[in-house]
């Protein structure tokens, strides 16, 4: 049984699309990764993809599955990368891309750092909340914070971060404490411009998944500015902890409908290709894997 070969089709099948075109760019037989991948799923006692006549698609045992199955075979080649570039040393020109909040209270304190380890590096900073396209503009690494299961960039996870509710004590006792979900509709709303699916909220309870359309008072492609209309008392707003923690932990905002959750958010380096990575590159990557390790962001929970 070869665990890598089964691998390596269940990857191109998924990110094909197609058996034929798989068995094409493996330069073997449409049968031969057929047979592998329905080899794969009998080992593994679940079916990772769904097969009609007209359309190939993951489920959702795959979609986490690529996930791992990728970043086992990114710690392959940068094994392989890392032994073939032998003692090089990191230098040149480095441009990373980042996110504004997380960029300036994250990450410029780790850039002394890394250039102190690494004095033939330059660093070419760039912190933008939109989504950069990182061949055509240019950048050696980007930070993004998103759910990547089934994305097909290359990307190392650094860390994650949970998305609270939470408002201001003024506003919650002008306004009242939603209990449910469903109940936002009838709050004020500071919405992040930038938000998968916006002002469509959606949530874990103890009933199961929950959508509310939220009435946004206020949208703004910040969030930095979110979190600070909501300590004015403007209304209740969802951001990540790793900005809000200490306004959680110092009481200005209160975490509200705990037992409602969003999935968290990964935070990853991603970059555009394994093949010959770069020195400068490979040493981003390990120091800011090494710098998040143990990060947590986390505040009280709700009374």
């Amino acid at each position: 049984m070869n665990k890598l070969r089964e691998i390596e089709c269940f990857i191109a099948v998924a990110d094909l699309g197609s058996f034929v075109k798989a068995a094409d760019a493996l330069g073997i037989s449409k049968a031969a990764v057929s047979r592998t991948v329905l080899e794969l799923e009998a080992r593994l006692g679940s079916r990772l993809m769904q097969r009609t006549t007209r359309r190939l698609s993951l489920t959702e045992a795959g979609s986490l599955y690529l996930e791992r199955c990728k970043q086992i075979v990114a710690a392959l080649e940068e094994a392989d990368d890392l032994l073939l570039a032998g003692s090089a040393k990191p230098a040149g020109l480095l441009r990373i891309n980042a996110p504004v909040t997380f960029g300036i209270l994250h990450l410029a304190p780790l850039w002394p750092i890394f250039l102190e380890r690494h004095p033939e590096v330059e660093l070419d900073i760039t912190l933008s909340d939109r989504i950069v396209d990182i061949i055509d503009e240019g950048y050696d690494l980007a930070i993004r914070i998103a759910r990547l299961a089934d994305s097909t960039l290359i990307h190392r996870k650094l860390t994650s971060t949970s998305l609270p509710i939470c408002a201001s004590p003024a506003y919650l006792e002008a306004h009242g404490t939603p209990r449910h979900p469903h109940e936002l509709a009838q709050h004020q709303v500071i919405s992040y411009s930038y938000n998968h699916g916006k002002d469509e909220w959606q949530f874990s309870g103890p009933e199961g998944p929950v959508s509310v359309r939220v009435n946004a008072r206020m949208h703004v492609n910040n969030g930095d500015s979110c979190v600070q209309a909501a300590l004015g008392g403007i209304g209740i707003t969802r951001q990540p902890t790793f900005m809000i923690d200490q306004y959680l932990r110092s009481g200005q905002l209160v975490p509200i409908l705990s037992d409602y959750t969003a999935p968290d958010l990964g935070i990853y380096a991603v970059y555009p290709s394994r093949a010959h990575l770069p020195a400068k590159v490979r040493a981003m990557l390990d120091f800011l894997s090494e710098a998040f390790a143990q990060v947590h962001w986390s505040g009280p929970t709700e009374a």
